[in-house]
């Protein structure tokens, strides 16, 4: 135990490390200042705002704004559905993959343009390269960016003063790129590359086994475009936490896979490969998750060392971690992004400590009949233990990345509980970039709003008082997400088609449920694997909650955005309430917390806590 909390501990330091820089940087990149790598970007960018015929000195009101981010993610959503539809007569088709069905095609398409990622499919055995390459890390970047760019209005709202302009999208958004994902993916790639990760555009390896008079397994059976992801060796049948074989699938020449009945001798194993590098990096600093593999980062092309390990989870914090500097750098006053931090990372380190303590404990069923260690290595690679996958756990579900390195449908119960508050609350502990630091501020609104009550003052956050119309817009991107997840999982669990492709009976089928529907919500797109979520039910109802999950929560904070910026600037007196304070933090963290507490308390209890409490009265089910 002592080894992996020291190992927490080095993580952890090295993130604040770069935190800070990076957010100071970013503050310099989004504000027009010149940077150290300006002399070699800043041509590139002049360039593209000259073929798009964009003047960067405009800027935007924000329905304007707006207008320009449903646009250019209309027509994201357009281009990736039928990128998939027509895959098969595209190019870099190595292994002639067909059409994606177009309930999968229409899911993936929302997932991939509102940086959710959730994949109900197999990506080896679903998508070309091509689609990976021109589809999804197309989409990786420009989403992430996105991500940024919507944040930036928020943040220049505060320093405005009677202005109806909250800045240019399309300039913040190509910043987003050229200065920060790019430069970063690139870095990350040739360092994965180093450790291993494939990058190729060759087809599938053919090797030979080395026992040619075996069975196949019929649970690894290579599944076809038209099946995504059917057959799953741990009984789930969906998504990006599924795992085929690890090493690629593994298949007879010319057998037709039949479930349940045994296969011709195995001659041939076909191992699958890709330009994957380029793809992990930017999935992983852009928050998008996902992964070229279906076994996603625990897949060994994906993630083969524990170096690759720790910079993957370092790449999925580093962004989200350093954007609440760039806040308090823009808003002249560094102690405020501090704040917000502080909270950030108090409620990470919390639901961390519960999940390594549920894991380390281990099943109470194995160890009171002697068969376990005391600690819970199921669906765990041995290669990175507990500490590691439970580390990784909490990242992504705190950051809204979706990558996994093991399987959470195997964690304990108060894990699973963790893992699925994380991402209940708006995943706000850091979140996704940009929108993470989006949630955050609503919640500040609400905690200013709260205190402004008890001290009999109209709230102010950074010299600019909040009215109804932020209040409004605020509650909105807090519960909306939140009554779209709840609501389609109590329809989920009280129809039979949601209840058909479930493997798990009692409260951990509802866990599982619940946690897609919170995934969907919080634009995470991980998942428990005893659901089958490749169903038209789950597509459907599942993108449009991924719809809500990321428009609600966007626009209402634009809409604020425009209303502060037109509003002047208050003078600080000796009633006004310190937020860059200890005591802010504090109340930020408790309105977190209880609003998460009152909003899903009966739900969480009926699906991971009661299973914890069967598990601990010795019940099975």
């Amino acid at each position: 135990m002592a080894s992996n909390i020291l190992y927490f501990i080095v993580f952890l330091g090295i993130l604040v490390a770069l935190a800070v820089p990076l957010g100071s940087y970013m503050a310099s990149v989004f504000t027009g200042k010149r940077t150290f790598l300006s002399f070699i970007i800043r041509p590139l960018e002049s360039g593209f705002y000259w073929i798009c015929r964009v003047d960067e000195s405009e800027e935007m009101s924000w329905k304007q704004y707006s207008l320009a981010f449903l646009l250019f993610n209309a027509v994201g959503f357009m281009v990736l559905f039928l990128l998939q539809i027509v895959q098969g007569r595209l190019p870099l088709n190595p292994m002639g993959f067909g059409a994606v069905r177009w309930d999968t095609a229409l899911n993936t398409a929302i997932s991939f343009v509102t940086n959710t990622n959730w994949q109900a499919y197999g990506g080896e055995t679903t998508m070309s390269y091509f689609t990976q390459m021109a589809g999804l890390t197309v989409q990786n970047f420009v989403s992430a960016a996105v991500g940024i760019a919507v944040a930036l209005p928020l943040i220049r709202a505060f320093t405005s003063k009677l202005r109806n302009t909250i800045g240019n999208f399309w300039v913040d958004m190509t910043r987003s790129v050229l200065y920060v994902l790019l430069p970063l993916s690139i870095i990350l790639a040739v360092l994965l590359v180093s450790q291993g990760v494939v990058q190729t555009f060759n087809p599938y390896v053919k090797a030979q086994t080395l026992d040619s008079h075996g069975q196949t397994p019929v649970n690894r059976i290579a599944q076809s475009a038209e099946r995504p992801n059917e057959y799953s060796p741990h009984g789930g049948r969906e998504g990006k936490a599924g795992y085929p074989l690890a090493g690629g699938a593994l298949f007879a020449e010319g057998a037709t896979p039949i479930r349940g009945q045994a296969q011709a001798p195995v001659t041939e194993q076909v191992i699958a490969v890709g330009p994957a590098a380029s793809q992990i990096a930017i999935k992983q600093l852009g928050s998008n998750g996902g992964g070229f593999f279906n076994a996603n980062s625990a897949h060994p092309f994906e993630n083969p060392t524990p170096l690759s390990n720790f910079l993957e989870m370092l790449a999925i914090l580093l962004i989200p971690a350093a954007l609440p500097f760039t806040f308090g750098v823009m808003v002249n006053n560094r102690r405020q992004g501090w704040a917000i931090f502080a909270a950030m990372m108090i409620l990470f380190l919390v639901g961390l400590g519960a999940a390594f303590w549920a894991e380390w404990q281990g099943n109470p069923i194995l160890a009171q009949s002697g068969l376990g260690n005391g600690t819970n290595m199921e669906g765990k690679e041995i290669r990175f233990g507990i500490g590691s996958s439970v580390l990784w756990g909490q990242v992504t579900t705190a950051v809204a990345n979706g990558s996994v390195n093991a399987m959470h449908d195997s964690m304990m119960p108060l894990t699973g509980l963790v893992f699925m508050f994380n991402m209940a609350i708006g995943e706000v502990i850091f979140g996704g970039v940009g929108v993470g630091l989006i949630g955050m501020i609503m919640y500040a609104i609400l905690t200013i709003f709260l205190a402004g009550l008890m001290i009999g003052r109209t709230p102010e956050f950074l010299g600019k008082k909040l009215e109804a119309r932020e209040m409004i817009m605020a509650v909105i991107a807090v519960i909306a997400p939140a009554i779209a997840s709840l609501i389609f999982s109590g329809i989920a669990v009280a129809i039979p088609t949601g209840l058909s492709s479930l493997n798990n009976p009692g409260p951990h089928g509802l866990s599982e449920i619940l946690y897609a529907f919170f995934s969907y919500a919080g634009n995470n797109g991980s998942a428990f694997a005893g659901l089958n979520a490749n169903t038209v039910f789950y597509n459907l109802t599942g993108g449009f909650v991924m719809l809500v999950g990321r428009f609600l929560t966007i626009l209402p904070a634009l809409a604020i955005a425009g209303s502060l910026a037109m509003k002047k600037s208050v003078p600080s007196s000796s009633a006004t309430f310190p937020t860059a304070s200890p005591l802010f933090t504090v109340l930020l963290i408790g309105v977190v917390l209880i609003v998460g507490a009152l909003t899903f308390f009966p739900a969480l209890i009926l699906g991971p806590f009661l299973e914890h409490l069967l598990l601990c009265s010795g019940r099975t089910f």
